[in-house]
């Protein structure tokens, strides 16, 4: 199973991005999704997840402005970012894990900077 996150880039504060990350080696309704950010000097926190049964969380820093979706069709899950804060700025990572077996799987990070 392998993860590739895309979508980061530079945005102004107030504005709007979304990450996608798509499965490939998996079936992306079988596997709870997450998205982390980690930010220099920071541990990594969860920002949003997505249950195979499509039920959602978010961190409350982020709860209001990000949406956590899945396409199954297309094996992704999406962040759609919106009101962003110069302190979202992060490298932000998914990470996939198996609703039975719970093995997870990372993807590699996608840059996000936010200029105030």
């Amino acid at each position: 199973v392998q993860l590739q996150a895309f979508g980061g880039g530079l945005v102004q504060a107030g504005g709007s991005l979304r990450l996608s990350c798509r499965i490939s080696g998996g079936i992306i309704g079988l596997y709870h999704m997450d998205w982390y950010r980690q930010a220099p000097g920071n541990e990594r926190e969860l920002v949003a997840s997505i249950t195979s049964t499509s039920t959602t969380d978010y961190s409350d820093s982020v709860k209001g402005r990000f949406t956590i979706s899945r396409d199954d069709i297309r094996n992704t899950v999406h962040l759609q970012m919106s009101s962003l804060k110069p302190e979202d700025a992060a490298v932000y990572y998914c990470k996939a894990t198996h609703s039975a077996t719970r093995a997870n799987y990372w993807g590699e990070g996608t840059q996000v900077t936010v200029s105030s």
